[in-house]
């Protein structure tokens, strides 16, 4: 990378946010706070996302910089209202990043990516100053996203099995507890139950190493490619769906499994 290039140009990017935030720049950008800009924000995130999935590697590129205009357009506006400077913001992450990595900048000798994340953990534990080590997971995650960083935490912290065969026995379990609450008609219970299986379900998946997040998210797009063939081969058949059997549906649901 071209050390030179990236910093002028991303010298240029803070004057021209600088100036959208000005008296002669745009009404819009002007108007922008710190809770305005957060759904925006959350939006791009999202994009940057679903480039990834696609393997948009174009649109990939152009929706981290928008990641990154939010980034600059924030620190802008902290800095008008004298919080701090995006420059605070970069000397923090670098400190953070050279006291996190112990094993790369400081003659600590790490085990393999589980300890390296067992000791970030740890660090990041004591410099919060927090009381749990489940603290600091944002409750605003999405339920799967969230569930999996509970699970981590906890097992940084040695609370977990040491093979997936038990993950797999709390998840046979769970099923077999739903089975028993939806037999018994307690509607309570059901709803706890599906929550425990979906946990457990997460849990095989942080096993496996993968976001249960996203691989939720790779089958939602694959039922909704597969459905939508339904309705396109139906529609040529001159039906509605109203009108086809599930049968008919099934088996244009396998066709379109096979392609």
């Amino acid at each position: 990378m071209n050390k030179e290039n990236a910093s002028k140009n991303f010298f240029k990017l803070l004057e021209i946010v600088e100036h959208l935030r000005g008296p002669d720049g745009c009404d819009w950008d002007k108007k922008q706070t710190a809770e305005s800009l957060l759904p925006y924000f959350l939006e791009e995130t999202y994009e940057v996302i679903e480039s990834v999935d696609k393997k948009n590697w174009e649109n990939f590129q152009e929706e981290l910089g928008d990641v990154l205009l939010h980034v600059v357009l924030q620190s802008q506006i902290a800095s008008e209202e004298n919080k701090f400077t995006i420059v605070d913001s970069i000397k923090t992450l670098n400190k953070k990043l050279i006291k996190r990595h112990p094993h790369v900048f400081s003659d600590q000798v790490s085990r393999g990516i589980s300890d390296v994340k067992r000791t970030w953990e740890e660090i990041k534990h004591d410099e919060k100053k927090r009381e749990s080590r489940l603290d600091g997971v944002p409750i605003s995650l999405p339920g799967l996203t969230r569930a999996q960083r509970l699970q981590e935490k906890a097992s940084y912290a040695g609370f977990d099995w040491d093979h997936i065969d038990d993950a797999w026995g709390k998840m046979y379990e769970e099923i077999e507890e739903l089975k028993k609450a939806i037999k018994n008609k307690d509607t309570e219970n059901i709803q706890e139950e599906i929550g425990d299986v979906l946990f457990s379900v997460v849990n095989i998946s942080r096993f496996l190493s993968y976001p249960a997040e996203d691989m939720l998210r790779k089958t939602n797009i694959k039922f909704e490619e597969r459905f939508k063939v339904i309705e396109k081969v139906l529609e040529k058949r001159g039906k509605r769906l109203k009108d086809a059997s599930l049968a008919e549906m099934e088996e244009i649901w396998e066709m379109a499994k096979i392609k």
